[in-house]
Parts: C-alpha cells; structure tokens; sequence
C-alpha cells in the first residue's frame, strides 16, 4: 500500500485500467534472479538476510490493524488492493465495509447491476476500476466457477489485473513466491540500494529480496515500512528496522520538480422539490465518470446574491472552488428529478457526494 502521504498508488501503477474490449491474455513472466553490487557493507547476499529478517519481525510486531488483513480471502484482498490504487488508507476502510455488505462474495459482485457497483465506489475515484472489477467479477463465476486463480499469472488474464495486483494476490492469497513492486516498495529498493531502480530492473531487485518462505508477509512489510517509515518526504529512518543495511538513510536527490497545482472555480446547482432532487447523468461515452449522477453546472455567476455555500475539491493536479447555488430550477439545467430516498443507491461523483453531505442532504 501506498504511504500515508498516499496510501494509493502512483498513476503509473493503475495498472493501465483497461477498456472492457476483449484482449489476449499477457504472460506473467517472473524475473530471474539478479546480482547487484549494492554500495552495503556485506554485499547483496548479507544485505537480503539481514532485510528480510528485520523486516519481518518489525512487520509481525507493528503492522497496522487493517480489515483486510484479518484473512487471506482473495477475494477481500483483491478489493483492498483495487481501492488503494490512488486513494488513501483512512478513505478506503469505510467504502471497504459498506462494498462488502452490498456485495459479499465475487458471485455477488458478478450479479449485481453496474449503477450498484458504482454507487458503492462513489467517493473513491477512478470509477474504471470498479467496472473492470465488475468484468472481472463475472469472468471468475463464468469461466473459473467462481474460484480465483491461484497464480500470478492467471490472475493476469482478468480484466483489469495488472502485474502487480497479479503478484499481491498470489503472494498473500495463495502463497505464490512473486514479488510485488508499487510506489512504496519503489522507494525502499531505492533508497537501501541508493539506485535510481526502474523498470525491469526494479521488478528483479524486488524478486531478489523477496522471503520465498513468507512472499506475502514480506510483500505487505515492504509496502508497511514505505507506507509509514520511508516515507516521500522526511522519512522516519530512526525507526527503521532495515537501516543498517540502507545506502542512503534519506531521502534520495530529487529529480523532478512537483507539478503545481492550477486553480479553478466551478457552480452548481443544488433544486430540491417534494422530497426530490434534481441531477444530471454524464453521458455513457464520457472519458470521466461515465454514466455518473451530479448536480447541473450553472456557467460563471457574476450576480450580486451569496451562493448556498462553497467548498473545496481537488482532482489531480487541480484545486476546484466550488460554489454551490440554490433558486428555481429552469428548464435548460434538463437532468431528472430523484427522489431522496434512492439517493444511497445512485451513482454520484465524489463532488456530488460531497455536496450533498454538505447541505445536509445525503
């Protein structure tokens, strides 16, 4: 999992969300082993031991108490690994509950209605990834008979399942010796090796060091530790049980500049009438949130009135102002009224959501 800075995955590391368009099935190729001359004492051989070791009794001695880590169950540790992609820990132990109280088991998932499915994810994002993980859902029930596959490389096969979703199911679920390789575990390879690891490269550093006895534990340790001790920035490495065997002790030089953020206003407009609401529903074709219910977007407003309320929402590199307007509705907003009822059952965007939480209607 992603650091507390974000706990999620690095874009790159969205495991490219495919297209529900049929595809030939990758081959999983593991790396073979590699030797590197690490600038440790002792070399790669003693360096490896002596990691995983301490890194293990660090990891059984102070992981944190995460709901999917209670069991091994493919099809929780799946989810899990599917909502961390781009989203923080804290945000994703609540979707996490209340998505598996709607739909318990894969053969759930399988059956269920896509409006279901991303009306549980709204809130979470990137609603890609819960359609792939609707395909893939009915892809284990009618081809697998409702049973994951064990290994890495037929996990790959299903929509939707990168290399390393791939490997962390299969370590942790089935025990399969492959190593994973997200943002975090990036970062400690890195850091330990004082290399800028990447590619094929980083996958067979990650391989080499991987406890073949433990590959699940050790995946979730390596992940732990940059989650909440080498973290981004200022990394905690005196509480680090590997620092002995790290090159850098820090940070390494930086060599991209952080991307800044643009700022936006936009207006919304929130009509309530008999216990119904008015909403929009993007178009099914749309490259964002497709299908996805919001509240109609007025143009600018220049007017001398106050609006409701406003309130702040970032996607990616933008900071959105957002200004929430009430009034008459008109008939050019179009959209469909909806009763407040349904509202919990209907699939809103992450900003809708919020702004009804905030108006005290949701």
């Amino acid at each position: 999992m992603k650091g507390e800075v974000n706990d999620g995955r690095t874009s790159g590391q969205l495991e490219n969300l495919l297209t529900l368009k049929s595809r030939p099935a990758p081959k999983f190729v593991k790396p073979k082993a590699m030797s590197l001359s690490l600038p440790v004492k002792g070399g790669l051989g003693g360096v490896r031991g002596d990691l995983r070791q301490g890194l293990l009794a660090w990891y059984d001695r102070h992981r944190r108490d995460l709901p999917w880590r209670a069991d091994h169950d493919p099809y929780r540790v799946w989810l899990s690994e599917i909502m961390l992609q781009q989203t923080r820990v804290a945000a994703v132990i609540e979707h996490y509950h209340e998505f598996l109280r709607r739909f318990p088991t894969v053969r759930k998932l399988a059956a269920a209605h896509e409006a279901s499915v991303l009306a549980a994810w709204s809130g979470l994002g990137y609603y890609r990834r819960a359609r792939m993980m609707h395909a893939a859902a009915k892809v284990i029930v009618r081809e697998h008979g409702g049973v994951f596959p064990a290994t890495a490389e037929g996990l790959l096969a299903l929509p939707g399942v990168g290399r390393y979703t791939a490997a962390a199911i299969a370590s942790i679920s089935f025990g399969e010796p492959v190593a994973v390789v997200d943002g975090n575990v990036e970062r400690v390879l890195q850091r330990v090796s004082g290399k800028r690891l990447a590619g094929e490269k980083l996958w067979t550093v990650a391989n080499d060091f991987l406890d073949k006895k433990r590959p699940g534990d050790f995946n979730q340790a390596m992940m732990e530790l940059g989650a909440v001790v080498c973290t981004p920035r200022a990394p905690r490495c005196l509480m680090c049980p590997v620092i002995k065997m790290c090159s850098s002790r820090g940070e390494l030089a930086a060599i991209s500049k952080i991307t800044a953020q643009t700022k936006r206003a936009i207006h919304y407009a929130l009509h309530l009438r008999d216990k119904e609401i008015l909403l929009v529903q993007r178009a099914r074709n749309a490259s964002l949130m497709a299908g996805m219910w919001e509240l109609p977007e007025l143009e600018n407003r220049s007017c001398n009135s106050d609006p409701l309320f406003t309130l702040r929402h970032s996607i990616t590199v933008t900071d959105y102002t957002v200004r929430v307007w009430g009034g008459r509705a008109t008939s050019d907003l179009g959209g469909s009224w909806i009763s407040l009822r349904r509202l919990r059952q209907v699939a809103l965007t992450g900003l809708a959501r919020k702004i009804l939480r905030k108006a005290m209607v949701l």
